[in-house]
């Protein structure tokens, strides 16, 4: 099909893309590799599989970076948006969906549509010349012979670094004499209650033998290539963070803020961990932030001294992978275009966003730019100032090293992964004050800069699509 747009890897990103370009007219061949070459962190054939948490985040697109990139990627037509808010399922003030039925949703929205053909191969290497215009979206698990290969075109010497996913327990091995329903502060969010994650205390004995059994636990070890390969402070392993410090897990995934344990409610707990829900009929429960890579019986012993889980039932245990990303700066020009090779596109995590609904949505901009392109129009970028405008800038326009100091194991690359946030945005031309011309100060100031940044953004988006500013905020 040397008239099609070849996207290579079935993933969020992928399979975005795949949809925007044959939404836009164009015929798509999507090539995914599995289940004829499986990875270490996939469990199905299914497209668009989640394999580490089943959370999009914050849906607060008031004042919230990730908030705002979900509705802008409603607002263009997000297939990966649409299953997703299909298949939520309640997790306060965040969108999470039931993993399963959202991949079986997305696989078989593209396999029913007329313009998308789907092949199960492994692409081996660089597509073929012939294939023209390509997009590649093979993510963090990209094969190594296309890795491999990909490293020798651009001439960069690692591609790589560790990301960690979390284990789920069945819900019905959770104590609750000991454990509670609650969401921090009992916020609501979308399809939630405000008593959506399953909390679990510990007094100050218990998370101080709790960190001790992280930091000791056996681990999974690392073979020799993988001994330098660096993680992403995102997604760190639990044992990870708290080697970093006794306190570090209380300021993180187990802080026991905006929490009252209604088993002993005059008792403040020293720390907390959290499970969320991680499918539709609500049976699963995932440890919120406790990526690891503890041996699989470690995990087991360690999490079971956590209060409430001293039965715990494991439907999967925690995990390590290795994560493939390219120095985009340095590699790619403003619309995902490998430089040195311009029919190559890349798309998603592999060209150094981090996080599910980042990673589709650079796949929906690969998806338009390349569709435009086979229509012989020039691809429009979105403003730097929405969120997508931001994170591609991100991407593609930031964090260069100075070519007269090379990077070095010592000195490497300063481009490295990243969740979109409010810091990407450019800032205000104003400062921000009340209605009343007041000026604001701490926590009122900065959540009126956020809504001012977010308004900021709808306006430029609805002036890129074309739209009024109520059509845009729908």
């Amino acid at each position: 099909m040397s008239d099609a747009l070849h996207v290579v890897g079935g993933g969020l990103a992928g399979s975005e893309a795949a949809w925007q370009a044959a939404e836009a007219g164009c015929r798509v061949v999507l090539h995914e590799m599995r289940p004829v070459r499986g990875t270490d962190a996939h469990h199905t054939e299914g497209l668009a599989e989640l394999v580490c948490s089943n959370s999009f985040r914050s849906d607060d697109a008031g004042t919230n970076a990730v908030g705002l990139l979900h509705q802008e990627m409603r607002r263009l037509g997000s297939l990966i948006m649409r299953e997703a808010d299909r298949h939520q399922v309640p997790a306060g003030g965040a969108l999470a969906v039931d993993r399963n039925g959202f991949s079986e949703s997305v696989t078989a929205a593209l396999e029913a549509h007329p313009n998308v053909t789907i092949l199960r191969e492994e692409v081996a290497g660089l597509p073929p010349e012939a294939w023209g215009p390509t997009i590649l979206a093979t993510g963090p698990l990209t094969s190594p012979a296309l890795a491999e290969a990909v490293r020798t075109v651009t001439g960069e010497g690692e591609l790589a670094f560790f990301d960690a996913i979390a284990p789920i327990v069945h819900r019905d091995s959770i104590d609750f004499d000991v454990a509670w329903f609650q969401s921090r502060y009992d916020k609501a969010g979308p399809g939630g209650t405000g008593a959506d994650y399953v909390n679990c205390p510990l007094d100050r004995e218990g998370y101080e033998a709790f960190v001790a059994a992280l930091v000791s636990g056996e681990k999974t070890s690392f073979k020799e290539w993988e001994a330098s390969t660096p993680y992403f402070d995102g997604c760190l392993p639990i044992e990870v963070m708290a080697e970093r410090g006794a306190e570090t897990l209380r300021w993180g995934p187990m802080k026991p803020v905006g929490l009252t344990n209604p088993h002993r409610p005059t008792e403040k707990p020293y720390a907390v961990v959290q499970l969320r829900q991680d499918n539709a009929l609500g049976t699963l429960f995932n440890l919120v932030g406790f990526q690891t890579k503890l041996k699989h019986g470690e995990q087991v012993r360690v999490f079971r001294t956590i209060p409430g889980l001293e039965r715990a039932e494991f439907a999967r245990l925690g995990g390590l992978h290795r994560n493939t990303y390219l120095n985009s700066p340095k590699l790619l020009d403003a619309t995902l275009r490998l430089k040195l090779r311009p029919q190559l596109r890349f798309a998603g995590q592999i060209t150094g966003c981090e996080g599910y609904v980042e990673s589709a949505s650079v796949g929906l901009m690969a998806g338009r730019f390349a569709a435009a392109e086979r229509h012989g129009l020039a691809p429009a970028i979105p403003p730097e100032t929405t969120a997508m405008g931001a994170l591609i800038r991100h991407i593609t326009g930031g964090h260069i090293l100075d070519e007269a100091e090379p990077e070095t194991p010592s000195k490497p690359r300063s481009f490295q992964p990243m969740n979109v946030n409010f810091g990407l945005f450019p800032p205000l031309d104003r400062a921000v004050k009340s209605p009343d011309g007041r000026r604001l100060r701490g926590p009122e100031k900065a959540a009126a800069k956020k809504r001012a940044l977010t308004d900021r953004a709808r306006d430029a988006l609805a002036e890129w699509l074309g739209e009024t500013r109520a059509e845009a905020a729908e």
